[in-house]
């Protein structure tokens, strides 16, 4: 069975068609599958509309909870809520599509952990990130590659797949809760000793973003305190 989470603070404008889209592929591909959104302190109508979703649609469930998680620490509730033996999470704003996350999920049969790629080979961008976006994330993957050693081009793009063996060796030694939390995960379950393939997609950036520029000093103080004291 395969697991699906999606992280949504405050995405009533996006949220409806990215799980119906997903919904929708993923039924007429796959018998076992489920869809959690995860909505943590939510000021908006985000989880009624995912609850009128879920409604219609056993395979959508969602929690919500009253006070802010971070992407993190909402995508650990939902993995800890999940029931796949494959689990993983893409962003609300669906910049990753059902099918590249599909292309993802057949790759799980030769490595551990998948994740998606803006920068490897084959991959397409249809729809750029303002210049100063696309320079601070080059930046950030530069120092988090010479920080970590992780070997990976894009540790930021919003989807990842797992087998849940993986997760379940790893989830007792994560800290993150915030957008550092895909820079942890990939850390962790390289220390653990499991493969990890970048898969080449076709992103596209999207307006309304959670992630602010301004977070980005505090995510490198967390990660910096992860790599000396671990």
């Amino acid at each position: 069975m395969l697991s699906i989470v999606i992280p949504a603070y405050n995405e009533e404008k996006r949220i409806s068609a990215t799980v119906k889209s997903y919904h929708s592929y993923f039924k007429r591909v796959l018998r076992n599958f489920e869809i959690i959104v995860v909505c943590d302190g939510c000021t908006d109508n985000t989880p009624n509309i995912v609850r009128k979703i879920a409604l219609k649609n056993k395979k959508v469930r969602l929690l919500t909870f009253g006070y802010k998680l971070g992407k993190g620490g909402a995508i650990i509730r939902g993995f800890d809520a999940s029931k796949g033996s494959i689990i993983g999470f893409t962003d609300a704003d669906e910049a990753v599509s059902p099918t590249d996350f599909h292309g993802m999920l057949k790759k799980l049969d030769e490595f551990d952990c998948v994740i998606a790629s803006r920068r490897v080979k084959g991959a397409v961008i249809l729809k750029k990130q303002p210049f100063q976006r696309r320079l601070s994330s080059k930046v950030f993957n530069v120092v988090i590659n010479y920080l970590f050693c992780l070997g990976i081009s894009d540790t930021q793009c919003g989807a990842k797949l797992m087998h849940r063996e993986v997760y379940n060796t790893i989830k007792g030694k994560i800290k993150s809760a915030g957008f550092e939390f895909d820079v942890e995960l990939l850390w962790r379950i390289k220390r653990a000793g499991f493969s990890i393939l970048e898969y080449p997609i076709s992103w596209k950036h999207t307006e309304h973003s959670k992630f602010k520029l301004r977070k980005g000093p505090k995510m490198i103080i967390f990660i910096l305190y992860l790599r000396v004291f671990r």
